[in-house]
């Protein structure tokens, strides 16, 4: 029989959850590692920048818990990248002190892995330098002053800091910010698998069971062998079939074959998609083409100003009709107001997102022309220089709102419905991405500091 290994994934994210019966069903199969993606970059700039975890810790420590309990009791390695949603520093020491804590309330003894993917700015204006850094998604070229107006920047690392670390005798290993795939990639290069099936079943295990029907949070069963994956779901409830690994397989990437990753890329466009019972499948024919160089993404963000939000809405038919010169109105109202006070146009941005009409897809929107009976406004203000600014921008909006008049208008008071009192919402400091560029390394492990304790 050909070499085998065996990976269970418990959710999309650490934090999700995930059923406990669907995790002890993945261990009665024995598997070699068990580990979860801890984030990613969809949530936005904001937790990168913040520091702040997308999943509640609460949720974060059910789920390591119960999955610290199963691979000490197992006496097999555990494996999370991304810790933390972000994969900062502050991320993934907030994860580190979880398990920590867990291990000394439940008595587990273990070596654990910290994987550091924040990037000091001085390493990374000397890749630039070096002429070893480029731009993607449209980006401008890098900076001296953009890397020191980061609030933070990470390292997408790929397999090999958890290779080391797994061959160093960790148990459990935390890493900051990863590929997705890349600790799956790691358990099965270092088994002596080959490079494709492995980094195939990474694609499918990071998201859990969502390669299954229903889609859901919950655990995801993958074996490896030299030619092929095969993927089933814990949970009886749910089933993997051709289709719906087939359909998971395009997610997340420009493209819908080629899945580039830290050291080459992945190619699906020959995979062959079989099911082999009512709920498992075999996927077979994918490529692993090496890179000549060696290359990781980096991800930064940088504070943009202070934000502060309004939810409101109307089912004033006169208002809905004539609502674009409405809000055209409020605009130039509040602006005249706010520089009263003494804020200048420039020093803050203004949005007015209307759901019922276009709130989605804003100008996109290809569905025009439709009345409908009611509207939703979320009003926005970003503003450059304080807090205060974008709180006293909102509350004009917020009034302006209320009491702009229109032609026809038959209600002399209020005319909006508010959901929350109090109506305004102060947000906090904004983030952008100013960093989305790719790096060229000498040795994957680099950038990628580890740091080990025995627990």
């Amino acid at each position: 029989m050909s070499k085998e290994l065996r990976l269970l994934s418990t959710s999309g994210i650490l934090g999700y959850g995930f059923p406990e019966a669907s995790l002890q069903a993945g261990l009665a199969r024995k598997p070699d590692v068990i580990g979860v993606d801890g984030g990613s970059v969809d949530p936005g700039p904001h937790y990168l920048g913040s520091g702040k975890p997308f999943a509640s810790p609460l949720a974060i420590r059910r789920d390591l818990r119960l999955m610290l309990r199963a691979a000490i009791a197992e006496k097999i390695p555990m494996v999370i990248g991304t810790s933390g949603g972000a994969g900062g520093a502050p991320h993934l020491a907030m994860v580190a002190q979880m398990v920590r804590e867990i291990a000394r309330e439940d008595g587990l003894h273990f070596k654990l892995a910290l994987i550091h993917a924040e990037q000091d700015k001085h390493w990374v204006k000397q890749r630039v330098a070096a002429g070893r850094v480029r731009a993607l998604a449209r980006q401008p070229d890098l900076t001296d002053e953009t890397i020191e107006r980061a609030t933070r920047i990470v390292g997408m690392m790929g397999p090999e800091p958890f290779i080391t670390a797994l061959d160093a005798g960790a148990q459990v290993v935390l890493a900051g910010r990863s590929s997705d795939p890349a600790p799956w990639a790691a358990a099965t290069l270092r088994a002596q698998l080959p490079p494709a099936p492995g980094w195939y079943a990474g694609k499918m295990l990071e998201c859990g069971a969502t390669p299954a029907i229903p889609k859901g949070h919950d655990c995801l069963f993958v074996t490896v062998r030299e030619d092929h994956v095969e993927c089933e779901p814990t949970n009886p409830a749910r089933r993997c079939t051709p289709l719906s690994v087939a359909n998971h397989s395009l997610h997340e990437n420009g493209s819908p074959i080629h899945h580039l990753e830290p050291g080459g890329l992945l190619d699906t466009s020959e995979c062959r998609f079989e099911a082999v019972s009512d709920r498992a499948v075999r996927i077979s024919g994918m490529r692993w083409i090496s890179a000549d160089r060696y290359t990781i993404k980096l991800e930064g963000v940088e504070q943009a100003g202070f934000r502060a939000i309004c939810v409101c809405g109307t089912r004033d038919p006169l208002l809905i009709g004539r609502v674009d010169g409405f809000l055209d109105t409020v605009r130039q109202e509040v602006a005249t107001k706010a520089s009263a006070f003494g804020v200048s146009p420039d020093s803050y941005q203004l949005g007015i997102r209307v759901y019922g009409r276009d709130g989605v897809m804003s100008a996109r929107e290809p569905q025009r022309g439709i009345l409908p009976h009611e509207l939703g406004f979320v009003l926005e203000v970003v503003a450059t220089d304080s807090q205060e600014v974008a709180s006293a921008v909102l509350a004009m909006a917020r009034t302006n709102m209320l009491h702009t008049d229109f032609p026809g208008r038959l209600c002399r008071e209020g005319n909006m419905a508010f959901p929350f009192s109090p109506s305004d919402i102060e947000v906090g400091p904004v983030y952008r991405f100013s960093v989305f560029h790719v790096a060229e390394l000498d040795d994957p492990t680099e950038a990628f500091p580890i740091e080990y304790e025995t627990l």
